[in-house]
């Protein structure tokens, strides 16, 4: 069975590693030592958790973009009309065309959390 450190299972998650360590300190999710000490998080416990945590989250905005990349805003171009916002999501940047309107109603600033979210070609931003 493969097991995940607190810092892999925290990416799984879509959390950070601190939430993670807190939730495994506080026993939701189960922990025990690897072979090199290193706390690690069993496969199926993982699983288990990570479907347990889905159903309760009440604070997911609901949309049809399966494909969230929660990062930074390191990049915004604005034009009269148009505007290219890019974010870097872990290894991932993604690049945004909308309107000037949009990124100044959402508030938009470089080094800000935003989320991109992709579908088919269009990339969606929701201000996080």
């Amino acid at each position: 069975m493969q097991s995940y450190t607190i810092g892999q299972a925290a990416r799984l998650l879509g959390v950070s590693p601190d939430t993670a360590r807190r939730w495994a300190d506080a026993g939701r999710v189960a922990t025990h030592r690897d072979e090199s000490g290193r706390r690690v998080i069993d496969g199926k416990s993982l699983a288990e958790f990570s479907a347990e945590i889905a159903q309760g989250d009440d604070d997911v905005s609901y949309t049809s973009a399966r494909n969230a990349f929660p990062g930074i805003v390191t990049a915004i171009k604005l034009g009269d009309v148009a505007a290219q916002v890019t974010i870097q999501a872990g290894p991932h940047r993604l690049v945004s065309l909308l309107t000037r309107e949009a990124v100044e109603e959402l508030g938009l600033e470089v080094g800000m959390q935003a989320t991109a979210r992709v579908k088919s070609t269009s990339v969606h931003i929701d201000r996080t």
